[in-house]
């Protein structure tokens, strides 16, 4: 089997344009490949996990990566499936955030000399004249066809405002100028960027000869990305500080019935053969699956000594097995008030609650415990004493952390 069948097994292909031609590059590691972050955050998040492991599992075959940071498309901002306008970015922040997102990918990606590019559209986007932009590649789009475009019609009742509108011509440029210098001849993407990404193609085609060897893939990124990327409203990030190692893995350890071995299929290394076997996993073993898949892309992102301590952290905290390290919020003096905390305070401050209005609610409706009791009244306070001792805190059945007065 190549790795584009292996893609294909593992449910990762969505569209292409020459199936064929993809299969036989892929295959022979003949393919020098792009895929695009726009750095809207000072890191990347679970939602970033198919593209991350693809380019992996892409250079482990021979083919050629280039990750795109998004300097300057970031700076107009992706209306796909977005209903409002993203944030304006300054560039200090933009830098700051493709920063740390190359620290994070070389966890996945061997960059150097003949292996894996990093490279900003920045670099050559924020250099274009605005009319000669407009005579060579203006010229080669339809405004009429841009607008049937999916990442475009669903903001059409909200307003498109026309610095997005740009978007598809910055993205489908990145396209084009990585193909005329750096040998570039394929684009990943989610199924959200097909239409943006046809455009690229399409403008390589139109001017350099329709038999240029430029090719198209999407992922099934989409609402599979989405969802991997948030929990409960907020973003699942891979930077420990944002989100810890424990959390990390508690948020595969929870993941769907349903949805447990297609994450292993698309994130994991774990041999097709394996992941066969599995499919016929229920009850019990489908916990285990859901151990291995926690596991597995808790040591890919965090190392797998912190992998086995939130492995052995959540069996402890769930009763099957002892020894582990409960993720743990200190407090200060300073965290205090009249020499003790309430139970609102300490659920935000332990991160699992977002607000006091979230703490609120969660306590009225009977989803928090401490120390195993179960709190339902909102001005419940937490002695100096007890919080010296260690305050074990629970919110729903699976969120758990120890505050601690240090």
């Amino acid at each position: 089997m190549g790795i584009y069948e292996e893609l294909v097994e593992r449910g990762l292909i969505a569209q292409v344009t020459n199936e064929d031609e993809i299969r036989n590059m892929i295959n022979n590691g003949k393919a020098v490949f792009y895929i695009g972050f726009d750095c809207t955050a000072d890191s990347l998040t679970a939602g970033h996990f198919m593209a991350l492991t693809l380019m992996k599992r892409l250079q482990m075959a021979g083919n050629r990566p280039i990750a795109l940071i998004g300097g300057g498309t970031t700076m107009i901002g992706d209306p796909s499936g977005r209903t409002d306008m993203r944030k304006m970015l300054t560039r200090e922040d933009i830098e700051h955030n493709a920063e740390c997102f190359k620290r994070q990918m070389e966890r996945f990606i061997e960059f150097g000399d003949g292996k894996a590019m990093m490279l900003n559209n920045a670099d050559w986007l924020l250099a274009l004249n605005y009319v000669d932009l407009l005579r060579e590649v203006g010229a080669c789009f339809s405004v009429n066809n841009m607008l049937r475009a999916e990442c475009y019609k669903q903001r059409m009742e909200k307003g498109l405002s026309f610095l997005e509108f740009n978007y598809m011509i910055m993205q489908s440029y990145d396209f084009y100028y990585l193909f005329q210098h750096y040998d570039c001849n394929m684009q990943f993407g989610g199924d959200d960027q097909w239409s943006n990404m046809l455009g690229g193609t399409e403008l390589i085609r139109r001017k350099l000869g329709r038999d240029a060897h430029a090719m198209t893939i999407t992922l099934l990124t989409d609402s599979q990305g989405k969802k991997m990327g948030k929990t409960a409203g907020n973003a699942v990030w891979l930077d420990p500080t944002k989100t810890s190692p424990y959390d990390f893995y508690q948020y595969w350890r929870n993941v769907d019935d349903a949805d447990v071995m297609k994450c292993i299929r698309m994130l994991t290394f774990l041999p097709l053969e394996q992941i066969r076997e599995m499919e016929s996993w229920d009850g019990e073993k489908l916990n285990r699956a859901k151990e291995i898949l926690a596991f597995e892309l808790t040591a890919m992102v965090h190392g797998e000594e912190e992998a086995k301590k939130a492995e052995a952290s959540a069996r402890a905290l769930f009763g099957g097995g002892a020894g582990g390290e409960i993720p743990t919020t200190e407090l200060g003096e300073a965290d205090l008030a009249d020499g003790g905390a309430d139970i609102l305070t300490l659920l935000v401050k332990a991160g699992l609650c977002p607000s006091k209005s979230d703490a609120r609610r969660n306590v009225q409706q009977g989803g928090v415990s401490a120390n195993d009791e179960k709190i339902t009244d909102i001005g419940r306070v937490f002695t100096r004493g007890e919080l010296r001792d260690g305050v074990v805190l629970r919110r729903g059945k699976k969120s758990y952390q120890k505050v601690i007065l240090t």
